[in-house]
C-alpha cells in the first residue's frame, strides 16, 4: 500500500485566521508523520503564493505549491497528480467538490476532510451535502462541530473522529514583565487596572463572539471594579465598529472600551500577558484556537458553554463556561476571576497534554491509518 498524502488547503500562510493556523500545524503534522514503509507529502494552496511559503517554519518549501489565485490550473494540477496519492486531505468543506472529482478519477483514493465549524453545521446546499458522500473520513475540530454535522447532514458517527486543535508549536516565549509593564502603559492603562481582553474579528455578519454581553455586564462589575478596562483586538468592519462604539457609549462605557484593530501575529503573545482575563462568551465558535492561546500565556479564560469552546477549555477544566446567552452569568464569572484570579489560572500540565503538538501529531496519524486500513 502507498503511503502518500496530498494536502489541499485554500490558504496557509496567506492569512493568519485560525483555519489558517489549523493548515499549517496539519502541514507540519504531515510531513513529519512516519508511515509504514516509504511516505511522501505534498500541499497543494489554491490561494497562497509560492513566495509565501518561503523560509516558514514549518515544513520544507519543496512540499508547498502555491496557485495563487489561479483555480484552473489547481484543479488541473489536483487531478493529474492525484492517482499517484492514497490519501487526499481537504482542509475545508469549499474543496469538497474537488474530492468528489479525485473519487471518480481514482475511486480507490481515500479523502479525508477537515470540519472546522459554521461552514459545515451551518446553512448548507443540498449539493454539498451529497458531494460530502465521497468522503471517506471527517476529521471534526469539536465534539461539537461533529453533533452538529451528524444532527443535521446525517452524516454517519462512525466516519467521524474528533481531533480537537493543538498550539503552534512555535508560539513565541512568555513576554517578560518589563514588556507587558510597557504595553499596559502603551495603551494608557494603569497597573491597578483590570483588563479584559479578546481577540477576534469585529464583523457585522457573525454576530456570536459575545463581545457585546462582556460590555452589557460591565456596568455592574464597576461598582466593585472601578479600573475594569477592556481591550477588544482584532480587524473589523465599519459598520461593526460603530456598532460596538454606540453601545460603548450608551452603557457610559466610553472611556473604558478600545478598539485596536488588526494585531500583527508577533505582538499578540505580549497582548495576551497585559490581560487580567480573556473572555469569549460565543455561540458558534467551532473550536477557538484563541482559548488555548491565552492559556498558553497563563490568562485565565471564560467562554460560551454552547459550542466548540467546550473542548478547548476541557469541559470546564482549564476555565470558565458561562451562557453565552447570559449577561448576569457572563458578569459573575468575571467578577470571581477578577477577585480571586490566581485560582482561575489554567492547569499547564493538563493544557499540554490536551493540546500538545506532538499529541495531535500521534491523534492524526492513527486517524489516517484507520482510514488505509
Amino acid at each position: 500500500m502507498k503511503n502518500n498524502i496530498l494536502f489541499l488547503t485554500l490558504r496557509v500562510f496567506g492569512a493568519t485566521g485560525g483555519i489558517e493556523k489549523v493548515c499549517r500545524v496539519a502541514g507540519k503534522s504531515i510531513f513529519e508523520m512516519t508511515l509504514p514503509g516509504s511516505s511522501t507529502a505534498k500541499i497543494f494552496c489554491m490561494h497562497d503564493h509560492q513566495v509565501d511559503a518561503d523560509g516558514n517554519k514549518y515544513f520544507p518549501t519543496q512540499i508547498f505549491r502555491g496557485f495563487g489565485g489561479a483555480k484552473i490550473k489547481f484543479l488541473y494540477s489536483v487531478i493529474k497528480k492525484c492517482r499517484a496519492y492514497d490519501t487526499v486531505i481537504l482542509s475545508h468543506i469549499n474543496l469538497i467538490s474537488i474530492g468528489w472529482l479525485i473519487k471518480k478519477v481514482s475511486p480507490g483514493t481515500k479523502i479525508v476532510m477537515f470540519a472546522h465549524g459554521i461552514e459545515v453545521w451551518g446553512m448548507m446546499s443540498d449539493r454539498k451535502k451529497k458531494l460530502m458522500k465521497c468522503c471517506d473520513h471527517i476529521i471534526p475540530v469539536s465534539h461539537f462541530t461533529s453533533t452538529k454535522m451528524q444532527e443535521l447532514h446525517h452524516f454517519p458517527a462512525t466516519k467521524c473522529t474528533v481531533l480537537n486543535n493543538c498550539m503552534d508549536p512555535f508560539l513565541p516565549a512568555i513576554p517578560g514583565e518589563n514588556e507587558t509593564k510597557r504595553l499596559r502603559a502603551a495603551y494608557g492603562y494603569k497597573e491597578t487596572d483590570k483588563l479584559l481582553f479578546t481577540l477576534s474579528r469585529l464583523s457585522s455578519q457573525e454576530k456570536y463572539k459575545g463581545y457585546d454581553k462582556v460590555m452589557e455586564a460591565m456596568p455592574l462589575l464597576k461598582e466593585k471594579f472601578p479600573g475594569i478596562r477592556y481591550l477588544l483586538a482584532g480587524g473589523y468592519d465599519k459598520e461593526e465598529k460603530k456598532y460596538v462604539e454606540a453601545l460603548a457609549e450608551k452603557l457610559g462605557l466610553k472611556d473604558d472600551v478600545k478598539i485596536t484593530g488588526f494585531i500583527p501575529e508577533e505582538d499578540l503573545a505580549a497582548h495576551f500577558s497585559i490581560a487580567d482575563v480573556y473572555v469569549m462568551p460565543s455561540l458558534q465558535e467551532g473550536f477557538g484556537i484563541v482559548f488555548i492561546e491565552a492559556m498558553y500565556y497563563g490568562i485565565p479564560v471564560i467562554a460560551g458553554n454552547r459550542d466548540g469552546s467546550v473542548d478547548a477549555l476541557c469541559n470546564g477544566r482549564l476555565g470558565i463556561l458561562a451562557d453565552p446567552l447570559d449577561v448576569i452569568a457572563i458578569g459573575d464569572s468575571i467578577e470571581k476571576v477578577l477577585a480571586n484570579r490566581n485560582a482561575f489560572v489554567p492547569n499547564r500540565e493538563l493544557l499540554m497534554e490536551a493540546f500538545d503538538y506532538e499529541n495531535y501529531k500521534k491523534k492524526l496519524e492513527t486517524i489516517l491509518e484507520k482510514v488505509r486500513a
